[in-house]
Order: C-alpha cells, then structure tokens, then sequence
C-alpha cells in the first residue's frame, strides 16, 4: 500500500517533451552488477542487500541538456585572452525539440558558484581552484507534510567525472526548482575535456520522514555479542536478507 506521495512537476513546455523525467532509482541498476552472480562457491556483492538498498532507494534525476565541459583546459576567449574553464550546454534547442528555455529554470543550463563559498573544503582540491558550475533542474519536488529529500549523487553508481554536493531539503514547504552545484573529479582528471549527456542520472533523490532524535550509549555484554555472532556467522548464503532485511518499495 503507498500512502506517501512525492510530485515532481515542471513547465508545461518542458513537461510536454516527455523525455528525462524522474524515475524511480530502481530503473538505473548498472549493468555490470546486473552481470554479477552470487552462490555458495562464487559470493559477489549482488547478494548484499544493503548494496542493492542504496541502489534502488528513492528517485534518479537525469541531466536536462547536454553540458560540455572544458576543465582547466587552455582556451582562449572571444578577446583573445586565455582561459582555464568553460561549461557549455545544449539539447533544447535541437530542431526536434525547438523550445525556447524561457520560465524552463534552463535559460542558460548552469550557474557558478564562486570557490570562496567552500573556502577550506575538500571540493577545492578535487575542482583544481575553479568555480563549481551548477546545473539548473526544471523539476519542483513536492513531499507530504513533515518530508524532505536527500540529495546524492547516484549511491554506488556515481558517474568518475563529476558529482553534485550533497544537502537536504525540506521539500514539503520549499516552492521552487532545486539546483545542484557540482565538482568535477579533479583528482583524477586534472585536464577533463567531455560531454555529460542528456538523460545521464546524476542525482539520487531519497524521501525522508523529519523526525528528532536523541543519541543514547550503552555497553554489550560479551554473551550477547557472541550469540549474535555465532548466529549469523552461520554458512548460510542469504541470511540478512532472510532474517533482517525488510523490502523496500519506491514508484
């Protein structure tokens, strides 16, 4: 039974295309784990349920348009002076598409933010010094009364060139698009020259209940912990998904 209902809703002009709407993470299993076998003699992480739990949790948004990237690659600009970085989009404007981006939060595609905003961070490493782009969503997300959403990047299935800096809003009262500033993986592609496609998931969306919470620490008592242990130190193939694992159902 689905009591919880989570809207996505955008422009009418966007809307009507009816391409790269949100989907339900479930829909973006990488193929390779979908390769993967699991038994007795051959033990892969596909039958690890926590592993597939953060594959399949809440809702994937894919990139709206393409965005080329030029990341710290020598340029030149239109006055002849040379630049580091460039963020370029395209795809709305195609002739199957012949959208004009006004009201469609994509009327450029991006924003920047300036490095100074996460002076001290590990994002500055990892995007060489430059300004973090920030893709523009044409999608509101509207949750029940009391929810919000986190926002990851796609958990275990992350694209290697970039990423979206987490956070978590409060959905059921904020009434505009979400933006997501992202890093490029400068730590492995100092010099990153390449096309994000449209239609590339790059965020995962998970719905979550407001509650307050009070920390509690306690001690184990030895015998508890070597019961557990010896339970399910058991050769048995599935034993957390048997006995611990509760299903999970997002549409």
């Amino acid at each position: 039974m689905f009591n919880k209902e989570i809207e996505f809703s955008a422009h009418e002009d966007y809307f009507a295309i009816r391409e790269d709407y949100p989907t339900p993470a479930k829909l973006n299993i990488p193929e390779w784990f979908k390769q993967l076998e699991h038994s007795f003699l051959n033990k892969t992480v596909k039958g690890c349920m926590p592993f597939l739990d953060s594959l399949t949790a809440g809702y994937m948004f894919k990139m709206p348009q393409d965005f080329h990237i030029r990341h710290n690659v020598g340029n030149k600009n239109e006055k002849g002076e040379e630049i580091k970085d460039s963020f370029q989009t395209f795809g709305l404007h195609d002739q199957n598409h012949l959208l004009v981006a006004k009201n469609l939060n994509l009327n450029s595609g991006f924003d920047t933010h300036t490095i100074k905003q996460v002076e001290g961070s590990p994002f500055i490493y990892k995007n060489k010094n430059l300004p973090f782009y920030k893709i523009l969503n044409p999608w509101k997300i509207k949750t029940p009364k009391g929810y919000s959403c986190l926002f990851v990047p796609p958990l275990n299935n992350s694209d290697d060139r970039f990423s979206i800096i987490s956070g978590i809003v409060d959905t059921d009262t904020f009434p505009n698009e979400i933006n997501f500033p992202i890093v490029i993986n400068g730590d492995k592609y100092p010099i990153l020259e390449t096309t994000i496609k449209k239609g590339t998931p790059y965020v995962q969306i998970i719905p979550f209940r407001r509650e307050s919470w009070k920390m509690v620490l306690k001690p184990r008592k030895q015998k508890e912990i070597q019961t557990s242990r010896l339970f399910y130190g058991l050769k048995l193939l599935n034993i957390y998904k048997d006995k611990y694992w509760n299903k999970k159902s997002w549409k």
